[in-house]
């Protein structure tokens, strides 16, 4: 029996990648009604008429509607896909060149769905960083990154290249830090169940090249991290079983895990690791342990949302 979808879904951003993921919601189905947040009521108000354009063209039963963020309290899940103005110069620790402009974001976001039910899914970046700043300041109890859900999808990718099979013959995870601290998990990767050789120099240059070349080509990258949000949701939200690998609190840090959730509950499933993967998620860990210490120290910024 097919699983009847959620009743309300929130996205809030209706950027590059607010504006993916909330296509995508449409297209797929997933729930009755999509609730629209961003930087002014107008802005929202445009994306959900482009998206009823789409809802009445594909004949989807999903409505969309523009939406304060405190509005978004009576979704089952909210997407936050929102980021400041800001130009990152960055050529190394790309990701991490977000975390001050972005941090003023999350606070207000949290502070205005304080005690919030639901589950949190939050893409924007440093996602690791944003997301326990978004869990610790709202106090709400799911809440989720999609990082390095997105770095594993591009392993499999990559590997199953390399080695000239399907993409769906590899089973493998990228954990730790979405960014230059992740952690490829090649002793626990298989191709049609067996063991692989990963060519793990290749493996991360392609890792690593790959973001930059889409976001040179088309400014920024949408669709990975929508096919991410969509694929979590279908398990967070109990319509499916599987595993994501997300951003969790993990022993007391905040890093990129493998959760395996059943009827929507989430439990930690990390492969064995060797000793040098044991190595790097334990220097991840302290990276964004240290980048989190000194986020937080520092005075928070006053943002009205209605200017975010």
């Amino acid at each position: 029996m097919t699983p009847e979808p959620v009743v309300t879904v929130g996205v809030i951003g209706a950027g590059a990648v607010g504006q993916t993921v909330a296509a995508g919601l449409v297209a797929s189905g997933l729930s009755q009604r999509l609730l629209i947040a961003s930087r002014t009521l107008d802005q929202a108000a445009a994306l959900a008429a482009d998206l009823e354009d789409m809802r009445q063209a594909a004949a989807s039963p999903v409505r969309s509607e523009a939406r304060q963020v405190a509005e978004l309290v009576s979704c089952q899940a909210t997407v936050i896909a929102a980021r400041a103005v800001f130009a990152n110069t960055r050529t190394s620790e790309v990701r991490m060149g977000g975390a001050d402009a972005n941090a003023p974001v999350i606070r207000a976001l949290a502070t205005a769905l304080r005690g919030y039910q639901g589950t949190v899914l939050v893409v924007t970046n440093p996602v690791d960083l944003m997301t326990r700043l978004f869990a610790e300041t709202s106090g709400c109890r799911r809440v989720f990154g999609i990082g390095s859900n997105l770095d594993s999808a591009r392993y499999r990718i990559t590997l199953a290249r390399l080695l000239a099979v399907p993409a769906d013959a590899v089973h493998g995870h990228v954990i730790g830090e979405h960014g230059d601290g992740a952690v490829v998990c090649a002793s626990t990767t298989t191709v049609n169940g067996q063991p692989a050789a990963v060519p793990l120099p290749e493996v991360g240059a392609a890792l690593h090249d790959r973001p930059g070349r889409i976001r040179h080509g088309i400014g920024r990258t949408r669709c990975g991290p929508a096919g991410a949000v969509l694929s979590t949701l279908r398990k967070a939200l109990g319509l499916v079983d599987g595993t994501e690998e997300l951003t969790a609190e993990y022993r007391g840090d905040w890093l990129g895990i493998p959760l395996r959730f059943t009827a929507g509950e989430p439990i930690a499933c990390l492969p064995a690791l060797d000793p040098d993967e044991d190595r790097q998620l334990a220097a991840a860990a302290v990276k964004l342990r240290t980048a989190y210490s000194s986020l937080a120290a520092r005075r928070p910024t006053s943002l009205n949302l209605e200017t975010m």
